[in-house]
């Protein structure tokens, strides 16, 4: 087990090689922190880099240290910093932007082309004991806030992303697709932003656990024998629909061998109309389709999961009904919000933490989120704090 005061760090070398490293602790340039992490939630691209070794043109070269969720404690500042200071708490927003091009003038800095992004080749993430990072990307946690929280608020803004870029607003019918993290935060986010009723559907059984622990009314599970193709496949498991209420979830579809049109009739069926917002967290193909199906003539569909760089989709249907499709990637200008959200307790994001790891068992973390148990999973970097 390695010492306190040593760097262990969890890094990628290639496809399926994952180590645990001692590396060098970072010195802190002028704009600067250096920080001693505390909390570090498991990505699926964190799993996906460690057992592919890629996520499209993003290729491990070279060796690279995982995660981007995370929060942590100031211990040095660089001698241009005056906002922060030794002992701050501090939640890390990971993309950080090299230069002031077209995208940052605009406040879109999330697609600058340049920009540094935690654990994304060749770029270096935040899964050791002590990091560095740009200042003005390091934000102060109140402090009824805590570090877990302010891990989660990487995931917990997508989903403000993704909610801002759909328009959803009181009264809202949403359809979200797909019940993983990214799904439970976008449950979370938009019944915060006023949505009357929220329905999520999801592939896999396991994930459908996550769903849940606030303003829950209703559960219904599907279950279809026939096996129409091409079809939905899911692994049922009725356990996982209690979890998937607490989170704010009015009703959970878990899916078994449906149609994308079946899909899309049952969650009308629920709602009592079509959504006019659907949220499609899964970047499966019959899961945009059936978003695509679902969303009411004149709504929106937001592609938040990313699948195969070539889909099938039914165009025209969407363009008929004049549906309009939007992407999102990533997120910009949301911690500062979400800080507020979590503070005013108006958004609970403590339920999804299921699992919770040492950072030198962090081997042992990452077979649990691969083996898909539980909802997020989260490495404890800083052995002398055993405060959430």
């Amino acid at each position: 087990m390695a010492a306190p005061g040593q760097n262990l760090a969890v890094v990628v070398h290639r496809a399926g090689d994952l180590r645990l490293e001692n590396r060098p602790i970072p010195e802190p340039g002028p704009n600067e922190v250096l920080l001693r992490m505390h909390s570090v939630g498991i990505c699926g691209s964190d799993v996906h880099y460690w057992q592919h070794g890629r996520i499209g043109n993003f290729v491990v070269k070279d060796p690279m240290v995982l995660g981007h969720e995370a929060s942590g404690t100031v211990v040095k500042v660089g001698s241009g910093v005056t906002h922060l200071k030794p002992g701050d708490r501090v939640a890390i927003e990971p993309g950080v932007p090299r230069e002031m091009d077209e995208f940052c003038k605009t406040g879109h800095y999330n697609l600058s082309p340049t920009i540094f992004f935690c654990a994304t080749p060749p770029d270096d993430g935040n899964l050791c004991r002590y990091y560095k990072h740009s200042a003005s990307y390091c934000y102060k946690l109140p402090d009824n806030v805590t570090f877990e929280e302010g891990a989660l608020i990487e995931p917990l803004s997508v989903g403000i992303h993704a909610c801002k870029r759909a328009g959803v607003t009181l009264g809202s019918k949403v359809f979200v697709s797909g019940s993983g993290p990214i799904g439970l935060v976008n449950v979370l986010v938009a019944k915060m932003m006023g949505a009357a009723a929220v329905v999520i559907t999801d592939l896999l059984g396991a994930h459908l656990d996550g769903c849940a622990r606030t303003q829950a009314s209703q559960a219904l599970l599907l279950l279809v024998e026939a096996c129409p193709p091409p079809a939905l496949e899911v692994d049922l498991s009725a356990s996982r629909l209690q979890k998937a209420k607490e989170v704010g979830a009015d009703f959970t579809i878990q899916i078994k061998n449906e149609t994308p049109q079946e899909v899309a009739s049952k969650v009308e069926s629920l709602l009592g109309c079509m959504p006019e917002i659907t949220v499609e967290c899964t970047g499966v193909e019959a899961c945009i389709q059936a978003g695509i199906y679902a969303t009411r003539s004149g709504g929106t569909l937001v592609l938040v999961g990313l699948g195969p760089d070539m889909v099938t989709v039914p165009i025209v249907n969407a363009a008929v009904r004049e549906v309009d499709i939007r992407g999102i990637f990533r997120y910009c200008n949301t911690w500062p919000v979400a800080i507020a959200l979590l503070a005013s307790k108006r958004i609970n994001v403590k339920p999804l933490v299921t699992h919770r790891f040492p950072l030198e068992k962090a081997l042992e973390a990452f077979e649990t989120t691969k083996r898909g148990e539980g909802v997020k999973v989260m490495l404890k970097c800083d052995p002398t704090d055993h405060n959430p």
